[in-house]
């Protein structure tokens, strides 16, 4: 029989997707940036600003899939004092305070440094409904790491390009629960040349797959039409480079929660 907290916690992806079947708007950025102190509070400010699902960054000194904004912010999160220990204690209060869906980005390396079942464990305690780790493979995951994720219920968010071939996407769509992270381009992150007619072909290619599994667009995704575009495509598109230079272009030394709030609200208007 399913624990409750099995139940809960795998059950908020899935009724976020049931609840909204368009326009998904998954907001990421790195924990610990601009301030330490900031992670729960542009959660909870995400949350009421209208978002749907919450990706925090785990900060790294090499993200080999980011480009410079988000580079940037990691730089500056670690030496803001950010750590995988740091953030866990951040969000000992997650729950209390955002009923969101809420996915940990990270790279194995520091992951594997916690202790990948002390990590997965710590993140189910504080309510991480899934995990984000771009360098992790799919065959290492399925060997190694699959029963730790159903042991403490979270979710593996795997990634797939326009270069992925059908059988792997086949794969993939198996062995999720959670969603499939369509990454729009072959690119880094943070490239806002707008959306190609190669990439709405690819776009169109994934949507005819009759695939089980909710789908969102992200990496160059920036404004609202270009997630009024994605989502014409997908369930959902996720958005990061975009929102982290909104919160860096702040002169007049805006809240930070009425920033957040700003962002939200020009992409869902």
């Amino acid at each position: 029989m399913r624990s409750v907290k099995q139940t809960t916690m795998q059950k908020r992806i899935q009724v976020a997707f049931e609840k909204n079947k368009k326009e998904l708007l998954t907001i990421y950025y790195t924990a610990g940036f601009p301030n330490l102190n900031d992670t729960l509070t542009i959660a909870q400010t995400l949350e009421s600003a209208g978002a749907d699902l919450i990706e925090i960054g785990i900060p790294f000194s090499d993200p080999i899939a980011d480009g410079e904004v988000i580079q940037q912010s990691n730089m500056v999160a670690l030496q803001n004092g950010m750590s995988v220990s740091v953030l866990f204690e951040q969000l000992s209060q997650l729950r209390q305070h955002v009923s969101l869906p809420v996915l940990l980005m990270g790279y194995l390396n520091p992951i594997l440094q916690y202790g990948i079942e002390n990590f997965c464990k710590k993140a189910s305690e504080i309510g991480i409904d899934g995990l984000i780790i771009p360098d992790l493979p799919l065959e290492e995951y399925e060997q190694h790491y699959k029963s730790i994720f159903e042991q403490y219920h979270l979710a593996h968010v795997f990634l797939i390009t326009p270069f992925t071939s059908p059988e792997r996407i086949a794969k993939i769509d198996e062995l999720s629960e959670g969603f499939i992270y369509m990454v729009s381009s072959a690119s880094i992150t943070g490239k806002t040349q707008g959306i190609s007619t190669e990439q709405k072909q690819y776009f169109e290619r994934i949507a005819n797959m009759p695939l089980k599994t909710p789908k969102q667009i992200g990496f160059g995704i920036y404004d609202r039409s270009s997630f009024q575009t994605a989502c014409q495509y997908a369930q959902g598109a996720i958005i990061g480079s975009a929102f982290i230079k909104h919160l860096q272009a702040n002169p007049s030394k805006t809240p930070l929660e009425l920033l957040v709030t700003q962002f939200v609200k020009e992409i869902k208007a």
